[in-house]
Formats: C-alpha cells, sequence, structure tokens
C-alpha cells in the first residue's frame, strides 16, 4: 500500500490549520481531495486524544466561557427543505472555556445550545481542573444549572450580562450583517465572590474571532461550512491542539500549553503525525500465495 510521505502530510496538515479549503490543499499538494479528508479525520482522531491526555490538572485563577455558532450541511431553518440531510444537519454550537491568564482551552464541546451541551462543558472542564477558580460566562441561562451540577459552591461565579438596542429598521447590507449595538453591560454574581475587576469575557470572545479567522468552517457569509459534523469536530480538535501546543502565542511569546505548564516545549506537527501513526491499526499478515491457474 502506498503511503503519503511524511514532508505532504505536515504540509496538509500545516494548510489544514492555517485555514486553507480542502480542495485548494488538494489542488496545491498534488493529492486527491479523499487523501486531505483522510489525513483531516486520522488528525482529528488523534487530537481528541491528545487534549484528552495531555489537558488535566490545570491550575488556572480565571476562565471565560462562551459559545461560537456556525452550522453543517445547511442551517437549520433549511434543513427540512435540503436534499439528503445528513444525521446531525443544521446549526453547530462550539463551547468553549478559555483560561484568561495563559489563553489555554481548557475544554471545548461541539453541540446545540441547549443546557445539555452547557452542563458537558462545565462538567468536562470540572474534571480538568485543580483548584478553585473565578469563571464568567455570558447571560446565556444554560449555563447557570451547568455550572452549579458542576461545581456546586466550590466555584467564584459571575455571568456579563450584555443590554442590546435595536440595530434599526432598514434591510440594507450594512444593517443586515451588523450585530445590535451594546448599550451596556451588567456584572451579575451567582455564586461565591468573583472578583468584580475580572468578571469579562473579552479573551474568550477574541478567541471566538481567532476561530474565525483560523477556519473557513465557522467563517460567516462564506460557502466553506462543514458538510459532516463528524469532519466538522475533527478540523475543530486539530485546531484547538494546534493552538493549544503548536503555535507561538503573540503576547505571551510561547504556547498556551507551555505558558499553563502542561508542556516544557514548543510542539510541531510532528507530534500530531507521531500519534496518527501510533493509532494506525498494525498491517496485517499478507496471506500465502495462490497461483493462478492457467487456461
Amino acid at each position: 500500500m502506498n503511503k503519503l510521505s511524511h514532508a505532504k502530510r505536515t504540509q496538509i496538515l500545516a494548510m489544514l490549520c492555517e485555514g486553507s479549503s480542502m480542495r485548494s490543499i488538494s489542488r496545491i499538494v498534488d493529492v486527491s481531495i479523499n487523501t486531505v479528508s483522510k489525513i483531516l479525520v486520522e488528525a482529528g482522531e488523534a487530537c481528541l486524544i491528545l487534549h484528552d491526555e495531555t489537558v488535566h490538572n490545570v491550575k488556572a485563577s480565571r476562565v471565560q466561557c462562551d459559545e461560537i455558532w456556525s452550522f453543517c450541511y445547511a442551517k437549520d431553518k433549511n434543513v427540512p427543505a435540503a436534499k439528503d440531510a445528513p444525521e446531525g444537519a443544521g446549526d453547530v454550537w462550539t463551547w468553549t472555556a478559555i483560561d484568561a491568564d495563559t489563553k489555554l482551552i481548557v475544554s471545548y464541546f461541539v453541540g446545540d445550545r441547549s443546557g445539555q451541551s452547557a452542563i458537558a462543558l462545565m462538567d468536562d472542564l470540572r474534571s480538568r481542573l485543580s483548584n478553585r477558580v473565578q469563571i464568567t460566562t455570558d447571560g446565556h441561562r444554560a449555563y447557570l444549572e451547568a455550572v452549579e451540577g458542576a461545581f456546586g459552591a466550590d466555584v467564584d461565579y459571575a455571568q456579563l450580562v450584555k443590554m442590546y438596542g435595536a440595530v434599526g429598521g432598514g434591510k440594507s447590507a450594512e444593517v443586515r450583517y451588523s450585530p445590535a449595538e451594546c448599550t451596556g453591560i451588567k456584572k451579575v454574581r451567582v455564586e461565591g465572590n468573583p472578583d468584580v475587576k475580572h468578571v469579562s469575557t473579552s479573551y474568550v470572545e477574541r478567541q471566538n474571532l481567532t476561530m474565525r479567522m483560523s477556519m473557513r468552517r465557522v467563517t460567516r457569509l462564506t460557502n466553506a461550512f462543514s458538510k459532516k459534523l463528524d469532519n466538522h469536530i475533527h478540523a475543530l480538535a486539530l485546531y484547538f491542539v494546534f493552538y493549544n501546543f503548536t503555535r507561538l502565542h503573540k503576547t505571551l511569546r510561547v504556547s498556551p500549553a507551555m505558558a499553563a505548564g502542561i508542556t516544557d516545549r514548543l510542539w510541531s506537527l510532528d507530534d500530531v503525525i507521531a500519534k496518527i501513526d501510533e493509532l494506525a491499526p498494525a498491517p496485517k499478515a499478507r496471506g500465502p500465495y495462490k497461483k493462478r491457474n492457467s487456461n
């Protein structure tokens, strides 16, 4: 069986991490689109395991949480009329929890915007932390039960509630794609004794922008959305390992994982490829040679 060279595998992963589309990667690297898709799936599975194995016992002081919207195959409103819509089609929300000091993505979850997804994020976040933290979220009601269920009273939790004004009555392009104007904010203490000065979601919202700029799958107003939910999850898993471990943070001058003390070195995509190879099934022994009968 032919195996793609290490250099080409690295190039494909690097382009995936930098936001190139799968078809453009196929053209530039001169491989089939199926090869790119296969490498994405393998890297995604490897990165899901890498995150689980490495991001634990995190010492954090302030964690900010938020959720970011995207869609798979079609938006929710268009799914009923979509042709052959696969399972998982519709709106997809990626929930993230970031350490405000080290910028480490401690936990993430891909699902809908329901309370069950919030519970999944908070349960996972709690399992990865080693100390009491201050948590800030937006005013989404789903967080209230989720934080209470995961942390109980062992947390300093506050919500940053934003108040919005009307966008305007017109339907021009400028109005249609502009967010509503934020007219004010309110900091609400929910549990414990959170420091009001640090009740903020600025870092996690900036991370949302980084995601939209780094992955075309979540960039608004493009045709580069995910067609399969599994591929969407794999692309996110690869991005989070790339962000946490292999990319230097401009302000920190180290990777977030190094700043958090999870690793003492800057990773490369070779580490991801090594994990892919580790997970690959062992080649099967070749069977006995059978001579063809000649007529």
